[in-house]
């Protein structure tokens, strides 16, 4: 009878194992950052929530104004501004998605395994963000165009909707997807400086809201300086058009402003990476 014999390896001769890939390229990184992010369910939920609370309370608030005896008019009125009125809320919604996309992979130990895949810690937390932010901004885009022709439509039968091509709209509705994305860059930043979940929200919470608020229990001529550095406050004035009504408390320039929201992201993202490149998993 013929028998088969499989052939021991020779001592001395190493196997042919898959070699090893080497360091980890950014496109890499990138191409993986993506997929988890995708794979993840709580992403398309928070990203609908984000469209449904924006675009619906938009339309609320422009059915709102569209449904008085005496609409609002003159050169105080906003009517992009007043489409958008779901940003605020949606600020909160991105802030959620931002502190999740770090924070889960700190809840659920897998951390660990990601830095063991990548143990190159700068690599992999750049595509994590940027990873995030392109989706941010894509999804925001969506939304605040679709609140603005939804907002626009609604006024239009009382005649004080504008268009696109009115001077400074554009801007607005790119603004506020701009604004979104910066609220959740800053979230991101918080998720991987606390490395908690409802930590990290609180604080999104706190600094994106809750200081909104309290602002306005300032003295009026606190208040003239302070809302200039709230990020919310400051953000909020890109996807503004009109000029601020007489007595309104003064604030920077759309642009200005909005670097002012990027300043408070950039602090809280520079930070966090440095701990993050010191400390434990």
């Amino acid at each position: 009878m013929a028998t088969t014999t499989t052939p021991r390896p020779t001592a001395g001769v190493g196997l042919d194992l898959p070699r090893s890939a080497g360091r980890v390229s950014f496109a890499g990184a990138l191409r993986s950052e993506f997929t988890k992010i995708r794979s993840v369910r709580s992403t398309y939920w928070t990203l609908i929530a984000m469209f449904i609370v924006v675009v619906g309370f938009g339309a609320l608030a422009s059915f709102g104004v569209a449904s008085q005896p005496h609409p609002p008019t003159g050169p105080g009125w906003d009517p992009t501004r007043q489409s958008l009125a779901g940003l605020y809320i949606g600020q909160l919604i991105i802030g959620v998605l931002g502190v999740l996309v770090i924070s889960s992979e700190y809840g659920t130990g897998m951390i660990r395994t990601t830095l063991t895949t990548n143990p190159h810690r700068g690599v992999m937390i750049a595509a994590k963000a940027v990873a995030f932010t392109v989706i941010a901004f894509i999804a925001a885009l969506i939304t605040s165009f679709a609140a603005f022709f939804l907002g626009q439509a609604i006024m239009s039968s009382h005649h004080i909707s504008t268009t696109l091509s009115s001077p400074g709209v554009l801007r607005a509705v790119i603004g506020g997807a701009l604004f979104l994305t910066a609220c959740g860059v800053l979230a991101f930043g918080l998720g991987l400086l606390l490395r908690h979940t409802a930590a990290a929200i609180g604080a999104v919470v706190g600094l994106l809201f809750v200081v909104t608020i309290l602002v306005n229990f300032l003295p009026q001529g606190w208040q003239n300086h302070v809302n200039e550095w709230v990020p919310a406050l400051a953000g909020g004035m890109l996807w503004q058009v009109r000029a601020q009504p007489p007595g309104a408390t003064p604030m920077f320039g759309p642009w200005p402003s909005f670097a002012v929201l990027c300043g408070w992201a950039a602090l809280a993202l520079v930070s966090a990476v440095l701990l993050f490149r010191k400390r434990d998993a």
